[in-house]
């Protein structure tokens, strides 16, 4: 018995090493060096490129969010608003929590033609100086991840109209607004040409003396 014992302890003992090595590895060595590295060399990345007015976060570079004033540029549809819920949801118990995933319709899927076709009309009926084919596709569709802020200069520049009217700027100084917000592709080869909504917005609410 004794003999067994130590028989199987041989053949435990280089598996069990390995698995507590790679758990002190994988688990806390590795973890721990990458926080270190991402806030001592990336503090704005590693903490969620988070965009700060008034030393109050107002959104994340990176992350979508959905914009009900009629004085705010709209993005594209968005899982964005994962942080976002009214106390009367809480209270009748809807609000489900934080989400940050992507919650994208399947193109084969009927709900997507409805909410497309419900966004279309919203839109138009905001944008009443935009044809329906003048709308850009991703106007109307999620980004890949469902989290995406950016959209097309295109999907900017048919916007301006009705901006002009509901936040009493010139069409000149929104087109300033979107170009000062515009990344342009890599090299001018990688990529595409986007507007960062939330920063147009940010424009938009100083200028307009809402922060």
């Amino acid at each position: 018995m004794k003999k067994l014992i130590i028989k199987c302890l041989n053949y435990t003992k280089k598996p069990l090493l390995i698995t507590m090595s790679l758990l002190l590895l994988c688990g806390f060595v590795y973890p721990i060096t990458m926080t270190v590295i991402g806030q001592v060399f990336f503090p704005y990345q590693a903490n969620g490129s988070l965009i700060m007015v008034d030393d109050k976060a107002v959104g994340s570079q990176l992350i979508g969010q959905d914009f009900s004033e009629n004085y705010f540029m709209k993005c594209r549809p968005s899982a964005g608003d994962y942080n976002t819920y009214t106390k009367q949801q809480k209270e009748d118990n809807e609000y489900t929590g934080p989400k940050s995933f992507s919650d994208n319709l399947g193109p084969t899927n009927p709900e997507l033609i409805k909410r497309v076709q419900a966004d279309i009309e919203i839109f138009l009926k905001a944008n009443p100086t935009v044809e329906l084919k003048d709308i850009p596709t991703d106007l109307m569709t999620a980004s890949g991840s469902g989290l995406d802020p950016h959209i097309s200069p295109i999907g900017a520049s048919i916007q301006l109209d009705a901006l002009v009217i509901h936040t009493g700027l010139t069409l000149e100084v929104l087109e300033n607004i979107v170009k000062n917000n515009t990344v342009n592709k890599g090299f001018n080869i990688f990529g595409a040409d986007y507007v960062n909504v939330l920063g147009v917005n940010l424009e938009i609410a100083k200028l307009m003396g809402k922060i």
